[in-house]
């Protein structure tokens, strides 16, 4: 599939070069703007998407499951079709290396693919069905259940994941698959990127005779498009990773509207691991070395990357330390995203160093390049962490914390302390489990997921998988981004009752004619 970049705005089946002003996506490893130049949108073009996305909404939510599912797997064929020219533009308006887009997109295509699965076995609906008890006193009416989509959904694209969370990432995935069309904020940072993608959607809208308003994508200013985009009455619900400021910006104007919509936004998280002290004897030095790893991998632009370690003083945690220098300082710098992210990781790593009690383990290689991000590796004590809130703040990139406590004690004083993350990591052995016993209730109150002896840094697009977590590393800790149980998010229960048989939906008459899997008077059943 050959797709030219225009710098259009996609609004539905239109192509609109924005009037607003030019902007230019801008090739982090020299300074320099890629051409062409993109059209921002205003508040006419977002009112236009946001009509149609409406228009299309009944329509888009009643459709088959089977040609819903079909839709997921044409977007999926036609982001492959576009071959390298994706990962070509994605590199140079990134600075991420080949292998890790291709690894991207391939994660972008399969969680379509698993979506569109999801969509088919239809357990999402969550069919169930009370009959009639006309003899009870007093009677019971016959009363079905199933789910349905929100409404139009406005997604933000997210910086670091040009494919996998932006214009057909896991937020648009899962809010087509609930049955809401979706209008796409693109990020600056990869508009030719996103058009591609987004023209890929397009086609698939059309090739699957689909209403024109199930896919919308803009580009813009995020105060002028993106609040635009979250006031308007006819968006029911946002997907947004980004920054906690962003972040809480459109919660406070999803909060503020006539109308009240859930904000989905993950937005920063330090995800600590916590090393336990036989893991810490036994494998220091190994454990180090992998952590490193963890820390500068795509330049720590990651938000489950590892930016809190804790472990208790003493020689093992000094081992620990070493092994970690040694390999941080063999890091050569990476091209950071931007240079809006690379001036912000620099600020942050400058601010932690000029904290009292807190110092400085080792610095990766020299950045060559005008973005290069160079890691960092600080350490301190547990009093002062637990009293200087600065050093929870995420510094977004390769720069990392060690913790030294001076007992079991402390450590779980530090767990209790820190705020709401994405991951908590344990390392441990066989004889550390009775102390990991008593800090997972802690960690399960803290975060969405728990590993040990890993890494948090990967993310698996599974069934079982929870990315989300308390405030502040979600603004709703009840949902995920990641996995098959993100298409809740978007969806609402609707109660039938005493609705005759021939105004049913399909998913709750008699006789099961689309074969799911319902509750039948408290009864899980094939029928």
């Amino acid at each position: 599939m050959t797709i030219e970049i225009t710098g259009h705005m996609l609004i539905g089946k239109t192509a609109v070069h924005g009037s607003e002003r030019q902007l230019h996506a801008i090739d982090p490893s020299s300074g320099r703007d890629i051409e062409p130049a993109f059209g921002a949108g205003n508040a006419n073009d977002v009112a236009r998407a946001c009509k149609l996305a409406q228009q299309a909404f009944d329509s888009y939510r009643d459709t088959a499951l089977g040609q819903r599912a079909q839709f997921l797997e044409q977007i999926a064929t036609n982001i492959i079709d576009i071959g390298p020219a994706l990962i070509q533009r994605a590199m140079q308006e990134s600075g991420l290396p080949q292998a890790r887009l291709e690894g991207e997109r391939g994660r972008t295509v399969a969680q379509l693919r698993l979506f569109a699965k999801v969509v088919r076995d239809g357990r999402w609906l969550g069919a169930t069905l009370d009959s009639a008890l006309p003899e009870r006193t007093p009677p019971r009416p016959d009363l079905r259940l199933r789910k349905i989509g929100l409404g139009p959904v406005a997604v933000f694209g997210a910086s670091n994941f040009p494919l996998a969370f932006s214009v057909a990432g896991g937020d648009t995935t899962s809010a087509l698959a609930a049955g809401c069309p979706v209008v796409v904020k693109a990020h600056s940072a990869h508009p030719g990127t996103s058009e591609l993608v987004g023209k890929a959607i397009q086609a698939a809208v059309v090739s699957c005779n689909l209403p024109e308003g199930v896919f919308s994508l803009l580009f813009g200013d995020g105060r002028q498009v993106g609040q635009a985009l979250v006031s308007n009455p006819a968006i029911k619900a946002v997907g947004f990773t980004g920054s906690r400021q962003g972040g809480m910006a459109l919660v406070r104007a999803a909060a503020q509207r006539d109308e009240p919509i859930p904000v989905y936004a993950e937005m920063s998280s330090i995800n600590p691991m916590f090393l336990l002290p036989d893991a810490l004897a036994t494998k220091a030095r190994q454990i180090g070395a992998g952590f490193v790893d963890s820390l500068t991998l795509g330049a720590g632009q990651f938000c489950t990357n590892p930016g809190l370690v804790i472990a208790i003083e003493g020689q093992y945690l000094t081992a620990f330390s070493d092994a970690a220098i040694a390999a941080l300082q063999a890091k050569s710098a990476a091209t950071m995203l931007t240079p809006g992210i690379h001036a912000a990781y620099t600020e942050g790593v400058g601010q932690l160093a000029m904290i009292t009690g807190v110092r400085l383990l080792a610095r990766g290689q020299v950045a060559a390049t005008p973005c290069g991000g160079q890691a960092a590796l600080f350490m301190t004590d547990a009093d002062t962490f637990l009293s200087t809130p600065a050093l929870e703040n995420e510094v977004f990139g390769a720069c990392s914390l060690v913790v030294s406590c001076r007992s079991f004690e402390q450590m779980q004083e530090v767990a209790e302390h820190v705020t709401g993350q994405l991951t908590a990591t344990l390392f441990l052995t066989a004889t550390d489990h009775a102390l990991a016993r008593q800090l997972l209730p802690t960690l399960e109150r803290k975060a969405g997921r728990i590993l040990v002896n890993g890494y948090p840094t990967g993310v698996e697009v599974s069934h079982a998988m929870v990315h989300g977590g308390p405030f502040p590393a979600t603004s709703d800790s009840r949902s995920t981004s990641v996995g098959a149980s993100a298409i809740e998010r978007f969806l609402r229960p609707v109660c039938y009752q005493d609705i005759p048989a021939d105004l049913l939906p399909a998913s709750l008459q008699d006789g099961n004619p689309l074969g799911l899997w319902r509750v039948s008077d408290g009864e899980l059943m094939l029928a």
